[in-house]
């Protein structure tokens, strides 16, 4: 398989827009609220001059993403819902490490991955390093039946309230509290097969018991048991990463090294998000995909 380069855009919706960007910063709104965050690849200039946001975050000294939120109006502390395609409601909630509870540039993603699991008899698909469930959720709403996994007790808990919200409490969903390389591992050596795994690691992380993540050191390992968990007539795989010093090229070779015996094809590339002011391309992450 020859690897595509592809380039996912998130477009102006309801619940997320990039509404301005330019000078390391953008400026976004989260449904009726409106924030601004660094953003080191807005290299440009903005198209406005003023940008009237409700809270802006502001990173420390150090590299861990970390820094702190300065309110213009107030914020709840405990977040406020939002709706993602009429069918997914969550919470979203401004957190120490820049994010809101959700990673909007995914958009395209979970419409990619329904579309792909459409006219499957009960498909069955996995969301690792699943954080709050907006993923998982997605595919659940299209009728799949979904396993989730975080090593976060709070992240799985979230995402269990946003099922609730949703009134997906019901759904067939697994809520898994584990390791992710080592559940991939467990469910390898049970002999599970699923139609679709989506995983988004961080570049490093801790699991519930101290496992430690590298990406660069752990990450093919990681595919390499995700493939043994598909076969011929499961649908796909997709990848992110964000914040790493790696080419999509790099995520492309890796799977196609891993998927070249069962066929279909390997695309690689960008997420990125639409600005409304002026309809310029923002990249956020760089992806892989395998589909059959």
């Amino acid at each position: 398989m020859e690897p595509h380069f592809v380039t996912l855009t998130s477009q102006p919706r309801p619940d997320y827009t990039l509404i301005d960007s330019g000078n390391g910063r953008k400026y976004e709104s989260y449904g009726d609220r409106r924030f601004i965050r660094p953003e080191p690849q807005a290299m440009w200039a903005p198209a406005m001059e003023d940008w009237d946001a409700d809270a802006e975050f502001v990173p420390g000294s150090d590299e861990d993403g970390g820094g702190r939120w300065y309110n213009n109006r107030p914020v709840p502390m405990d977040g406020w819902p939002l709706v993602w395609n009429d069918e997914v409601t969550f919470t979203a909630q401004c957190t120490p490490f820049r994010h809101l509870g959700f990673f909007p540039d995914m958009d395209p993603v979970w419409r990619w991955m329904r579309g792909e699991i459409a006219g499957v008899a009960d498909p069955l698909a996995m969301n690792l390093f699943g954080y709050t469930g907006v993923g998982t959720l997605a595919l659940s709403a299209a009728g799949a039946q979904m396993v989730h996994v975080d090593a976060s007790k709070k992240s799985v808990a979230q995402a269990r309230a946003n099922a609730e919200m949703s009134g997906m409490r019901d759904r067939p969903i697994r809520w898994i509290v584990d390791d992710a390389a080592k559940f991939v591992a467990r469910e390898v050596r049970r002999e599970k097969r699923y139609d679709g795994i989506l995983l988004d690691p961080p570049k490093y992380g801790r699991g519930p018991e101290g496992e430690v993540w590298r990406l660069e050191e752990d990450l093919p390992s990681l595919i390499a048991d995700c493939r043994k968990l598909l076969d011929r007539d499961s649908r796909f795989l997709f990848l992110t990463v964000y914040a790493v010093r790696m080419s999509a090229l790099a995520l492309g070779g890796l799977l196609n090294s891993h998927f070249a015996d069962l066929g279909g094809k390997v695309e690689f590339g960008e997420l990125a998000v639409r600005e409304q002011a002026r309809g310029l391309l923002l990249p956020t992450a760089i992806f892989a995909r395998w589909s059959q």
